[in-house]
C-alpha cells in the first residue's frame, strides 16, 4: 500500500528534502508551506502528517487543533526546540509525537512506520461492540449513542477502545499513558486525565450513563 504523507513546513528546503526522501521510500507525498494551505491539503485523507510547530500564519497547535476532529491519522509534530509544557499542550491540541530539529532520516521514517503500523492493527479490528446505549464501531474508528455519532479525536477514541475491550480491568494514568502514547514519549501522563474529561462530557451530553468510573488512588475501567 501507498501511504499517504502530508509535510507541512513553512521552509521550503525542509518541505522538498522530505517530500524527495519519502516519494523515493514508496509514499505518496503531500505538501504544503503555510498553516492554512494544510487545512486543504488534509482533504485529501493522508495516512501522517508531519507538521512544523513554528509558522507565522499558524502554528502547528492551532492547526492540530482545528484538524484533529476531521482527520484520525497520526500527526507528528515538528520544532527545532520544546520544552514539557509545550509538549503537554501539543499532546492535548491532538498530537502522537514530536521529533526535534535537527533529525536523522532514518529515524523519522522509523517513527513514521510505527505510528502507520499502530494505525493498521486498528483498522484491522472489525468489530462493532454494543454497550448499553453505545455502538462502538472498531473499524471505522467511531463511537454512537443510538443514530447520533458522538465526535471523538483519535486519541480519545484509542483510550475508549482500550478501556471498553478490557471491561472491569482498572487501568492508571501512567500505564494508559505508556500503551497510548508510548514508552518513549516525552509528556506527562496527567494528560490522560484530561482526555478522560473530555470523553465524558462528550457521552454526558447524550446519555447519563456514566461508562469510564473512577476507581480513586488506582485509575479508571469501563463499566460492566
Amino acid at each position: 500500500m501507498d501511504y499517504k504523507i502530508l509535510i507541512v513546513d513553512d521552509e521550503p528546503d525542509i518541505v522538498s528534502m522530505l517530500a524527495s526522501f519519502f516519494t523515493g521510500n514508496g509514499y505518496q507525498a503531500l505538501t504544503a508551506h503555510s498553516g492554512m494551505e494544510s487545512l486543504r491539503r488534509v482533504e485529501q485523507n493522508p495516512d501522517i502528517i508531519l507538521l512544523d510547530i513554528n509558522m507565522p500564519d499558524m502554528d502547528g497547535l492551532e492547526v492540530c487543533e482545528l484538524i484533529r476532529d476531521r482527520v484520525s491519522c497520526p500527526i507528528l509534530f515538528l520544532t527545532a526546540r520544546i520544552e514539557d509544557r509545550d509538549k503537554v499542550k501539543g499532546f492535548f491540541a491532538g498530537g502522537d509525537d514530536y521529533i526535534l530539529k535537527p533529525f536523522s532520516l532514518m529515524e523519522l521514517e522509523a517513527r513514521v512506520c510505527a505510528h502507520l503500523r499502530r494505525e493498521a492493527r486498528h483498522k484491522a479490528d472489525t468489530r462493532l461492540r454494543f454497550v448499553g446505549n453505545l455502538a462502538i464501531d472498531f473499524a471505522k474508528r467511531q463511537l454512537f449513542c443510538g443514530k447520533e455519532e458522538i465526535l471523538l479525536t483519535k486519541k480519545e477514541f484509542d483510550i475508549v477502545e482500550l478501556l471498553s475491550q478490557n471491561p472491569g480491568q482498572v487501568f492508571d494514568k501512567e500505564r494508559i499513558y505508556e500503551k497510548l502514547w508510548g514508552y518513549d514519549s516525552e509528556g506527562d501522563s496527567s494528560v490522560v486525565a484530561e482526555h478522560i474529561r473530555r470523553i465524558r462530557t462528550k457521552i454526558a451530553a447524550h446519555t447519563d450513563r456514566p461508562y469510564i468510573e473512577t476507581v480513586w488512588g488506582c485509575g479508571y475501567k469501563w463499566s460492566r
